[in-house]
């Protein structure tokens, strides 16, 4: 599942495809997209020039100079495919953005669960996110006040887009077992110092180093990865065997023995 570093790399792709360039074609190839933007709205994107491509949280905008924006979430399997326009199709391509200059960018999804959406001048296409992990103005203290009345476990609260923009299952996961923290430890229990070595811990999991070259599954073969889909290896700190719990429908990956509440 693409994260807040392997979307922030394919952000990356996108804006070296496309930035300063005009849009000649937007195709939507599968019913799901069909049904989110009109016949009208594709057609008045030609012509278009992209003016920036911007990621927030896991979701990436494709600025266009008059204002208009192109919404795009990857979801749980999407990815894009750089190319010509006289390359072969994409086998899972979902929607196809070319440009004047030959170049083709393609929204591939083997579930076809990504989305994309246009919004006109003035409509925001994002919901409520909260503060990126990399922002200044998150620190332990604004982290305590935004977990105050949370008094569920402190990793599913951590998924809540709301509390952090970005953070996904796997490095929710990671970021627990670096800072020691159990992932069934109440979210506004924690005390400040504790939140201080996960908000490190945060950082550091979601940084430039994350980013691993080739598509996003990558980063659970990595040796980064300690304890996500690790079940039942040893914990690289202790090497107790590491746990698997479920928690709002979601696997949780820690290290029963390092990982107090």
């Amino acid at each position: 599942m693409p994260e807040l570093p392997e979307v922030e790399r394919a952000a990356r792709i996108a804006r070296r495809a496309a930035l300063g360039k005009t849009l000649a074609r937007i195709t939507l190839l599968h019913p799901s997209l069909l049904r989110r933007v009109t016949p009208p709205q594709l057609h008045a994107l030609v012509g278009a020039t992209v003016a920036g491509v911007l990621r927030r949280g896991k979701h990436q905008l494709l600025e266009l100079e008059d204002g208009r924006t192109i919404h795009v979430h990857f979801r749980m399997a999407g990815d894009w495919h750089i190319g010509r326009v006289d390359d072969d199709l994409p086998r899972q391509a979902r929607a196809t953005l070319e440009f004047t200059d030959g170049t083709r960018v393609s929204l591939v999804d083997p579930r076809a669960l990504s989305t994309l959406s246009v919004h006109e001048v003035g409509d925001s296409p994002l919901p409520e996110l909260g503060p990126e992990p990399s922002d200044p103005a998150l620190t332990p203290s604004s982290l305590r006040a935004a977990l105050a009345r949370r008094n569920g476990p402190i990793k599913p609260v951590l998924l809540d887009q709301r509390i952090i923009a970005g953070v996904g299952n796997i490095y929710a996961s990671e970021a627990l077992w670096r800072s020691r923290i159990s992932p069934r430890a109440s979210a506004s229990g924690l005390r400040t110092a504790r939140l201080a070595s996960l908000l490190a811990a945060l950082r550091d999991v979601l940084g430039p180093a994350a980013r691993l070259p080739g598509r996003y599954k990558a980063a659970r073969d990595s040796a980064r990865i300690a304890v996500y889909g690790r079940a039942g290896k040893p914990c690289r700190r202790c090497s107790r065997p590491i746990s698997r719990i479920v928690q709002a429908g979601r696997s949780t990956f820690f290290c029963s023995s390092c990982q107090r509440s």
